[in-house]
């Protein structure tokens, strides 16, 4: 069966998100099972380690939203379809699933979707175009968190006949494992960062958006501060704006009203994730929504190191409260200073001890072989 088995992957961008590293990491997943492997996006910067003898890619413009060019895409993928003898369709946001939708009746073929995040609605019509993601005939959830939120916002819409499953993200714990990184490189990081003093970092890794607390963080910097008396740490905020200077601007605002400006360091980018979270010593993970997985959390305990998140979304479930990280009262800047000042404050061998049993519960539960099987066994029992 393995041997006739070809998935294509639709995707609209790949970038470093978690929908995307596991689009990536399945795509190179299936040629080592003798299957073929096929991914549809429009671009992105995780396209350029794609192993193109292995994988086949091809840009399409499935990014777009317009009703006429998700038509357009669907004809495309028709004839992808019918060309490479695609076994499954494999959808992991809504508007390609739009077209994979009407490519996969038309053609006959299996149609799964990956429902990533919480796609909040306030409308039908939003509702209706979010609902895309139940008409598969698999419907794969990456937390438990989303399965409640599918089964609580769209009971209606469910069809018992069809599949529906947990898989939760993985990672791929041979890059984030702290005994691969090399001190020279470690140094030249942390004078990118511009980072002189050695005091210790408190990490917060993730785009600059509003829900994802960076604003919640600075309160709580703050109050930490104005507890111990001084600045006890180096702040990192380490994340794009995607455009939003204006909220960027905001935060800087921010910082200069608590007079922290110089203690906390925006960076943009940084391509070494495993060793940004090496330098540092306390991640921090302070969204005010919930995260449908969370990624941050994850990769922190791979690497050994201790994370603070918010209690509600995915975290609650890759995070064991008080022996993998700490857990904090969403959406409560004195919550969180309060963990912060717990953490700095935290003994040596009390951390080590985090870190061991953090890097413990990745390996056994969110490692990207195991969500990576855990898929490659479903598309062969959708076939069957």
């Amino acid at each position: 069966m393995s041997s006739n088995l070809k998935v294509l992957q639709v995707i609209p961008k790949l970038g470093y998100g978690g929908a995307e590293t596991g689009c990536y990491d399945i795509a190179h997943y299936l040629p080592e099972n003798n299957c073929g492997s096929f991914i549809v996006t429009s671009g992105g910067d995780l396209i350029k380690f794609i192993d193109r003898t292995k994988v086949k890619l091809i840009r399409l413009p499935v990014h777009s939203k317009n009703p006429f060019l998700m038509l357009i895409n669907s004809i495309i993928l028709v004839g992808i379809i019918l060309y490479y003898n695609i076994s499954i369709v494999h959808a992991r946001s809504r508007a390609p699933a739009w077209s994979c939708l009407l490519a996969t009746k038309l053609t006959n073929r299996k149609f799964v979707t990956t429902f990533h995040g919480t796609y909040n609605f306030k409308g039908r019509l939003k509702r209706f175009y979010n609902s895309v993601m139940l008409r598969s005939d698999l419907v794969i959830a990456g937390s438990n968190f989303i399965f409640s939120h599918i089964k609580e916002n769209y009971s209606d819409l469910i069809d018992m006949k069809k599949k529906f499953l947990v898989i939760f993200r993985g990672i791929n714990v041979d890059y984030f494992d702290p005994s691969t990184t090399i001190e020279n490189e470690e140094k030249k990081l942390l004078d990118e960062w511009q980072i002189i003093e050695k005091k210790k970092i408190v990490l917060m890794p993730g785009r600059l958006s509003y829900w994802k607390g960076q604003e919640l963080f600075i309160e709580a910097i703050n109050l930490v501060n104005n507890e111990l008396g001084y600045e006890a740490f180096n702040a990192v905020i380490l994340g794009s704006d995607q455009g939003r200077n204006s909220y960027k601007q905001k935060l800087m605002g921010l910082c200069q009203k608590h007079n922290i400006s110089k203690q906390v360091k925006f960076v943009n980018h940084c391509e070494n994730m495993a060793l940004a979270y090496k330098v540092s010593d306390i991640i921090v993970s302070p969204s005010i929504e919930p995260e449908a997985f969370g990624r941050v959390s994850v990769e922190a305990q791979s690497m050994e190191k201790i994370i603070i998140a918010s209690n509600l979304g995915g975290s609650n479930e890759t995070i064991i409260d008080e022996k993998t990280g700490l857990l904090f009262e969403a959406g409560n800047a004195k919550s969180l200073s309060k963990k912060i000042i717990k953490a700095l404050t935290m003994d040596e061998s009390s951390l080590k001890t985090i870190g061991i049993e953090g890097r413990k519960n990745i390996i056994e539960k969110f490692n990207v072989e195991k969500m990576c099987f855990s898929t490659y066994s479903e598309y062969k029992r959708l076939l069957n």
